[in-house]
């Protein structure tokens, strides 16, 4: 097979990562996904330093162009490749243009920052989370977190746990964990998490009322076609909206809520959230699953040596046609250069 010249590298599941993959899925662009855990600074490949010595979570790369802003790749691919794929991401006329450049820079300048605050902070808070942070309408009872029965714990939490103590005795670590809060999570941290979620929250509300105004005009953020502006909310909404501490912020906009379902069901974001689940350990398994999904593992990087074949060639790749009525999968040969 002739080399791609599209290469990404990078986590799946990174927010800006993922914007960069949606967007070549809609644009039906074959390019090669090269893992990289931007986490592990002294595991990274020396080839991705050479490109970003400060090691950013994303790099791109088409022929002999390098990017490593997210939004700047997205007009990249859909400028660049206009006559493939979806012909809607980037607009055609000037004014169309124009209106998907002002959303796009709403959800970089207004969304993108109080969103993956909240994702932060939501991984420190316990799961059971009172009304008046869950609505952001200030009705709650005040009471903490969960339904709390007065005495330091919450209702329903089992056998030995007698007015707030384990077995007689419990120290402040050990209740916040059967709370609900993330084992380690100190009563320190989750306040200034709590405090980091509702004003996440306050922010995002009120972006939210005035997206319920315009969607309530149009389909879609900027317009009647799914766009760029819409796309790159994707990673970072979803996680909110995976979440029920932050859905009903979705839910409870009649419009926001028809959108969010709209977007969130295309097929090139199931592919990209295929690309985010790990990879299983038992072999067996994972295959079966792979095939399902139409990737093949290679023994050895079960990570990154996956096929992609969007254009339908009988050549045993995997096969994927997003706007055919026809969407046939076949299981592929393994290869070497991660390919999509």
């Amino acid at each position: 097979m002739a080399p791609t010249s599209v290469k990404v590298f990078g986590s799946p599941t990174s927010a800006e990562v993922a914007r960069v993959l949606m967007c070549l899925f809609e644009k039906d662009v074959e390019f090669q996904l090269i893992r990289v855990d931007a986490y592990h600074g002294a595991k990274r490949m020396p080839q991705y330093l050479k490109l970003q010595p400060r090691g950013e979570a994303l790099t791109f790369e088409d022929d002999n162009l390098t990017l490593s802003e997210s939004r700047g790749i997205l007009r990249h691919i859909s400028h660049k490749y206009a006559k493939q794929g979806n012909p809607d991401l980037i607009g055609s006329g000037a004014l169309e243009r124009a209106s998907i450049e002002q959303w796009l820079q709403t959800e970089a300048q207004s969304f993108d920052v109080p969103s993956a605050e909240m994702v932060y902070s939501l991984a420190f808070l316990p799961p059971a989370m009172p009304r008046q942070h869950q609505n952001g309408n200030g009705n709650g009872n005040g009471n903490g977190y969960g339904n709390n029965n007065g005495n330091g714990m919450s209702n329903g939490m089992g056998k030995g746990i007698v007015n707030g103590t384990v077995n007689g005795t419990v120290n402040a670590s050990t209740k916040r964990v059967l709370a609900g809060a993330p084992p380690g999570t100190t009563k320190e941290k989750e306040e200034e998490m709590r405090r980091l979620f509702e004003k996440s929250q306050r922010e995002l509300e009120k972006l939210l009322d005035i997206y319920e105004q315009r969607l309530e005009e149009a389909a879609y953020l900027a317009g009647d076609k799914f766009t760029i502006a819409d796309l790159s909310h994707l990673p970072n909404a979803d996680r909110l909206a995976s979440d029920p501490r932050s859905r009903r912020m979705f839910e409870r906009r009649r419009n926001v809520s028809r959108w969010w379902e709209d977007v969130s069901r295309r097929e090139s974001w199931a592919y990209v959230k295929s690309l985010q689940r790990p990879p299983s350990s038992n072999g067996a398994d994972a295959d079966a699953t792979d095939a399902q999904n139409g990737q093949k593992r290679v023994d050895g990087d079960n990570d990154s040596k996956l096929q992609r074949n969007q254009y339908g060639d009988n050549d045993n790749n995997h096969q994927r046609n997003q706007y055919g009525e026809a969407k046939d999968y076949q299981q592929g040969r393994p290869s070497a250069d991660g390919r999509y």
